[in-house]
C-alpha cells in the first residue's frame, strides 16, 4: 500500500514473480475496464506477467462498493489459497483494504426523509450547507473525511442524523478475525519525489489520450464510477470550453492528485502495523517477507541476512 504514484505496481510485480503467486487489487479506481488511462491501470504487458484479480472486472454502469468487494474478494482469496500459500494485495484505496484486513460493519438503515432533506438543501445552498452541518458534529468525532466531497459529507450526516451516532461508532464494531495471516507493507518516498511523479504521470496520461477517453464517457459523467480525479476535471472543461482552459484543467488534475496522495498518507499513518520501505528497496522488502513467512512452498531464493 501507499500513496498514488509511489510505485506499488512495480514492487508488487517483482514480489509476485519472486514468490510465485498472484495479485489481488484493492484499487477501487481500477475496477472499471473503460477507465484505463485515467486510473493508471497496469499495462497489458504488466498484466500478462502475473495473473491479476479485480482490475477491469466491472463496467462503469455497475453499482459496486467496499462491502460487495469484501464479499467477492474473500471468496477469491479462499479459492486462491487452495493453490498458493501466500498472496499479494496491492492498492491505494484504504477503505477497500480495510474491507479485507478488518471487515466492514453493516451500517444502519437511513431515514429517507433525512436523506432527501440533505439533498434538497445541498442543491439549493451548495456544499457550504453540508460543511456547516458537518462542523456541528465534527467536534465530538475524530473521523477524517474529505470536506470537499459532497457525497461523503451527505453520507456522514445522514448516518449521524438517523442514528445519533457517528459512522466511527459502527466502524469500531467491524473487526473480524480472518483465518489467514496479514502483514502490511507500505511504500513511501519524499513528498517532493511523489509530487514530481504525480506531475509526470498526469502529463503522460494526457499524451496517451486521457482527454479522448474522458470524452467517450462524458454523457455518463454523473455515474459514481466517473466521479474520480482526472475525469471530473475534464468533464468540467468539456462542459464549458469557453470559460475553461485545457492547461488549467491539467494543472487542476495535478493539484487534486497531490491532495489525494496527502489524504492517503493521513489515512495510512493511523495504522501502526504497516512496515514502511522505499520502493527502490524491493530486495529488502522480499527478504523482510521471507523472514516472516519462511519457506512456505514457493521455493524462494535464500535471503541475504
Amino acid at each position: 500500500m501507499g500513496p498514488t504514484c509511489v510505485g506499488k505496481t512495480f514492487v508488487s510485480l517483482f514480489l509476485a514473480e519472486k514468490l510465485k503467486t498472484e495479485i489481488l487489487s484493492c484499487d477501487s479506481r481500477q475496477f472499471y475496464k473503460e477507465l484505463r488511462i485515467g486510473t493508471s491501470m497496469p499495462t497489458e504487458k504488466e498484466l500478462s506477467r502475473i495473473p491479476h484479480h479485480f482490475i477491469g472486472h466491472l463496467n462503469i454502469h455497475q453499482i459496486y462498493n467496499a462491502k460487495l468487494f469484501e464479499i467477492d474478494c474473500l471468496e477469491k482469496i479462499y479459492k486462491l489459497f487452495e493453490k498458493y500459500s501466500i498472496l499479494i494485495m496491492v492498492g491505494g484505496s484504504g477503505l477497500y483494504e480495510k474491507a479485507i484486513t478488518e471487515g466492514l460493519s453493516n451500517l444502519p438503515e437511513i431515514d429517507l426523509n433525512i436523506r432527501n432533506d440533505l439533498i434538497f438543501h445541498f442543491k439549493k445552498k451548495g456544499i457550504s450547507f453540508l460543511q456547516k452541518e458537518f462542523k456541528k458534529f465534527k467536534k465530538k468525532d475524530k473521523l477524517i473525511i474529505d470536506i470537499n466531497n459532497p457525497r461523503r459529507l451527505m453520507r456522514y450526516l445522514e448516518i449521524v442524523k438517523s442514528t445519533g451516532h457517528s459512522p466511527s461508532f459502527f466502524l469500531k464494531k467491524r473487526l473480524k478475525k480472518r483465518n489467514f495471516v496479514i502483514f502490511k507493507i507500505g511504500l513511501i518516498m519524499s513528498k517532493y519525489e511523489i509530487y514530481s511523479r504525480i506531475n509526470d504521470r498526469v502529463e503522460n496520461m494526457i499524451k496517451k489520450g486521457l482527454l479522448d477517453e474522458a470524452k467517450n464517457y462524458y454523457h455518463y459523467r454523473n455515474l459514481n464510477s466517473l466521479k474520480t480525479i482526472g475525469y471530473k476535471e475534464i468533464f468540467e472543461f468539456l462542459h464549458n470550453k469557453e470559460r475553461n482552459c485545457l492547461n488549467e484543467t491539467i494543472e487542476k488534475i495535478k493539484t487534486n492528485t497531490r491532495k489525494y496522495a496527502k489524504r492517503q498518507l493521513t489515512w495510512y499513518r493511523k495504522d501502526s502495523s504497516i512496515k514502511w520501505f522505499n520502493p527502490k528497496e524491493k530486495e529488502k522488502i522480499f527478504n523482510f517477507i521471507l523472514k516472516i513467512v519462511g519457506n512456505t512452498g514457493f521455493e524462494p531464493v535464500t535471503p541475504c541476512l
